[in-house]
């Protein structure tokens, strides 16, 4: 007797006829998938008692499914999807569903993009405990999760993404603890992504991606072991990343993006070795890209685009042998980029496009193929024609082993130069006949903000926006409404001396005017706050230059340095009717702007010499 009948990829059409139950009384399979055939699935299917598996996927049948398919006691598997089916309009849940709860031998149910428009039923718990797989992707499905889902204890797949659920995620899901594939995307989810997703301890992917998820990203995922692909992009999610989170070795495939999430990126990243695409773009990240990414040595493609991340770019980037696509548009890296990227031979995307940028754009390796497209918005990038910048000046960009060399062989002859150079700048200055006028005679005017524009332009005094710490406050770079950034030095008033300190410094810098001193624009005053907003250095401090691995100043800027802040302390002690001692120079408090000129800076415990107490 005939136990299977199959046409599958056939090209079959028309209708399936009525008849076709007619003298197959022991059939067990019938699969007629990946067809023409359409109209209504004849009900007569029902009569096959013996029915084990019934694949119609892949056709054009349209109408309803049919209710009586529960009859079938014996079946195992139904595939209906990738039809035309649709639901019952009166009915609000899908109830042929229901039917199929007489079905206790059911392990498979796929019934992914048909046309139904009906709710899951409550009763979609009281379905075969053996069932392992649930796929219903584009399905046109509304309303909740039903907390009965979890009561399906032998689930291995779950898959109900690309559908119109609202609600929360269901804390019930954490019963299924044997599921390996969990897929919720691409619906209106809400709220947070519930505690007891830590107990599916065999996820091995985890789909999130496209809902309206919200709140801080738990830390418990780093429980599931087993988990190689992680989706929760495109949703609301807010704080950092933990740094758990980077404890599963195993991982293979992450999509945080389209988030917002912030603050920095631990140096954990670089455990997770088996890691081959990573996608962060479209957050609130700050700080510099850790250096230890570089050990995740098997990334193909990394996206860290459209984010607030500042700092040169890593030479460690170099070492990512397999990577194919990497991202770093849209963000504030400054600095040049490393020449070890031109090691990278798979690479056939690379954008730094809309930073700041500088120096000679590398040509070896696959840059040779790379267009102008991924390197606009970095005005002070230089290079071939091809990338449409500014061709470099001679040998501007000298290579770190001759500056290595300078550095080590010629310590002597260097600090000969420096002092000479100084020396003379010094005398000249010093011997010249005419005066200074008396610049306390006309101060600048610095007319005043409020405490609101301050707010506003530091994010709330936010911690992506902090630049600096010293002795008595903080600094942050504040973006104002028209469009100005500056410097924004906040004062702490609980300690003891800042206001006097902030009095001093925002006495001397309005009256005192120099090239190489930093320059005051407005202040703000009252009861809560004193703050002076000063001009933006986007190269920071000294110290940062002298003491980083990744940024590098060449013999001539360091005497440029030099006679920089030389000629700003002959003015205080000279130029100035009354000599102005400034009591703490030091690296941290010279200032270099975007030409690497330096400016003194932080005149909090300044002093005017002993024969005047206009700021004692």
């Amino acid at each position: 007797m005939l136990q299977f009948l199959g046409f599958v990829n056939n090209n079959i059409f028309g209708n399936l006829p009525s008849s076709i139950a007619n003298g197959l009384p022991d059939l067990e399979r019938l699969l007629i998938g990946g067809n023409r055939l359409s109209g209504e699935i004849p009900g007569c299917i029902s009569n096959f008692s013996k029915l084990t598996k019934l694949g119609l996927d892949g056709n054009s049948f349209s109408g309803r499914v049919p209710m009586n398919l529960g009859n079938l006691q014996n079946l195992q598997f139904l595939h209906l999807w990738r039809n035309q089916l649709t639901n019952d309009p009166s009915m609000l849940e899908l109830d042929f569903l229901i039917s199929l709860i007489n079905c206790r031998q059911l392990k498979v149910i796929r019934i992914d993009s048909n046309s139904f428009d009906g709710m899951l039923p409550r009763a979609l718990g009281n379905l075969s405990a053996s069932i392992k797989t649930f796929s219903a992707e584009s399905c046109g499905i509304k309303g909740i999760i039903p907390h009965e889902i979890g009561n399906m204890s032998d689930l291995i797949e779950l898959s109900i993404g690309r559908n119109e659920l609202t609600g929360t995620i269901p804390h019930t899901l954490g019963q299924l603890t044997k599921v390996q594939m969990l897929k919720l995307n691409d619906n209106k989810l809400q709220g947070s992504i519930h505690v007891n997703l830590c107990n599916l301890v065999n996820l091995y992917h985890l789909d999130l991606g496209n809902n309206h998820l919200s709140r801080q990203l738990p830390t418990y995922l780093e429980n599931l072991t087993f988990l190689r692909e992680l989706n929760l992009s495109y949703n609301s999610l807010t704080f950092t990343i933990p740094s758990t989170m980077w404890t599963n070795k195993e991982i293979q495939i992450m999509d945080l993006s389209n988030n917002l999430f912030n603050g920095s990126l631990a140096s954990e990243i670089g455990s997770v070795k088996r890691m081959r695409e990573l996608y962060l773009s479209r957050n609130q990240f700050t700080r510099e890209i850790p250096s230890t990414i570089g050990q995740l040595q098997s990334l193909v493609n990394l996206t860290l685009s459209n984010n607030r991340l500042h700092g040169p770019i890593p030479e460690s980037l170099g070492d990512l042998i397999s990577l194919q696509y990497l991202d770093l548009s849209k963000n504030n890296l400054y600095d040049e980029i490393p020449k070890s990227l031109e090691k990278l031979k798979e690479l056939v995307y690379f954008n730094v496009s809309f930073n700041e940028l500088r120096g000679k754009i590398p040509n070896g390796g696959s840059f040779k193929n790379l267009s102008a497209d991924f390197f606009v918005g970095n005005s002070k990038l230089c290079g071939a024609s091809q990338y449409k910048v500014m061709p470099c000046k001679g040998n501007a960009t000298s290579s770190s082993s001759k500056t290595r060399t300078l550095k080590y062989i010629l310590p002597s002859i260097s600090l000969v130069i420096i002092l000479a150079i100084i020396l003379v700048y010094l005398m000249r200055h010093r011997n010249r006949n005419t005066l200074l006028p008396d610049l306390s005679t006309s101060p600048i005017t610095v007319k005043r903000i409020s405490y609101y524009e301050v707010l506003n332009a530091t994010n709330k005094f936010g911690e992506e926006n902090l630049i600096g710490r010293g002795s008595i406050g903080k600094v942050y770079k504040g973006i104002f409404s028209d469009g100005m950034i500056a410097a924004i030095k906040v004062f702490n008033l609980d300690l003891e001396g800042a206001n006097k300190s902030f009095d001093t410094e925002c006495h001397m810098l309005c009256k005192i005017r120099h090239r190489n001193l930093v320059k005051v624009i407005t202040s703000c005053s009252n009861l809560d706050l004193k703050a002076l907003v000063l001009e933006y250095m986007p190269n920071g401090n000294l110290n940062k230059w002298l003491s980083s691995s990744n940024c590098f100043l060449n013999i001539v800027q360091r005497l440029e340095i030099m006679i920089d802040v030389a000629s700003a302390l002959e003015y205080l002690h000279h130029g100035y009717p009354s000599p102005i001692v400034h009591c703490d120079l030091k690296p941290s408090n010279i200032l270099l702007d975007e030409d690497i000129v330096a400016h003194v800076a932080d005149f909090g415990i300044a002093k005017l010499s002993p024969k005047t107490r206009e700021f004692r």
